[in-house]
């Protein structure tokens, strides 16, 4: 039996195609945990497939992680994806939500005591 050449597997191929050959975003990029959701305008018909797709997904806020996810490519390819949208006006960003600062042990030890007294 002849031995077929090895073709190029599609998900190799298709990041590039879908970025046309962008690596990254314009502008700043966004982070992974940058929330994202669709702006109040009308989409053009002429957009990617993925441009819609994720303007699907991004009607509530959404992380730009979940929507890599969502479309199962890379984070990488998300953000040039995403920086299109940002750029044309389709969709607002807002940066990450800090983390949580961390409560005082002796205040939390002084709340506890204070109801631990009125029982």
């Amino acid at each position: 039996m002849a031995e077929r050449p090895e073709v190029p597997r599609a998900s190799a191929i298709r990041p590039y195609v879908i970025t046309r050959g962008r690596t990254e975003s314009e502008g700043e990029p966004l982070s992974w945990e940058s929330l994202v959701m669709t702006a109040e305008a009308a989409f053009p018909a002429s957009l990617q497939p993925e441009h819609l797709a994720i303007l699907k997904h991004c009607e509530g806020l959404i992380s730009v992680a979940e929507v890599a996810a969502h479309l199962g490519q890379p984070p990488s390819v998300a953000q040039v994806l995403l920086s299109d949208l940002l750029r044309w006006g389709l969709i607002v960003t807002r940066p990450p939500i800090p983390p949580a600062e961390r409560a005082d042990v002796t205040m939390l030890r002084k709340v506890l005591h204070g109801l631990e007294s009125c029982l």
